[in-house]
């Protein structure tokens, strides 16, 4: 984990600042690891708010990294998500987690990841899912898409490259609400 960033970051809770605390980190741990206990697949869900041209947008992504430098997720550079977080890199994130009835808002300014760690985290990743990335044109109307057929013939048994339009984006955040 890297050091935490000096910055201000306000931290709301209904139940008052002593169970929130001083660190949002730390309750957003305990928090998460309880949802995770109770129903693994779906812990890491989260909503993402975008907003661009004063129009709000929202859908559901997958947290893959998260700790004091931020909340990580990757896409694909070219998806809508990322041409408005590109027009305003503020944005949101909700998680809801039904079996504890919590729900924690994560408010932030996007920046990508580096290169570096997008590559490290794609080539860690399922063939499967590698060749996906390859093969998805997030939100983009497409005449005639790649198929997962095609991203297989088109690498063979090679070592798939990470596609330059796509990679990881974390949120760092400047309020929380538990």
């Amino acid at each position: 984990m890297l050091p935490r960033m000096d910055r201000p970051i306000h931290n709301e809770s209904p139940f008052g600042r002593q169970e929130a605390g001083s660190d949002p980190f730390a309750l957003f741990e305990t928090w998460f690891a309880a949802a995770r206990e109770a129903d693994p697949n779906n812990a890491a869900v989260m909503t993402l708010a975008t907003a661009a041209d004063n129009r709000p947008s929202a859908r559901m992504v997958l947290l893959k990294e998260h700790g004091e430098t931020g909340f990580v997720f990757y896409t694909n550079y070219q998806s809508r998500k990322a041409r408005e977080l590109e027009t305003n890199p503020q944005a949101a994130l909700t998680f809801w987690f039904p079996t504890q009835e919590r729900q924690i808002r994560i408010e932030g300014r996007i920046e990508k990841n580096s290169s570096e760690t997008s590559d490290a985290y794609f080539a860690a990743r399922d063939r499967n899912s590698q060749l996906a990335a390859w093969a998805s044109a997030q939100s983009s109307e497409i005449d005639e898409p790649v198929t997962l057929d095609e991203a297989r013939k088109k690498f063979g048994e090679e070592k798939i490259p990470r596609p330059c339009s796509w990679g990881g984006l974390r949120l760092i955040p400047e309020r929380f609400e538990f």
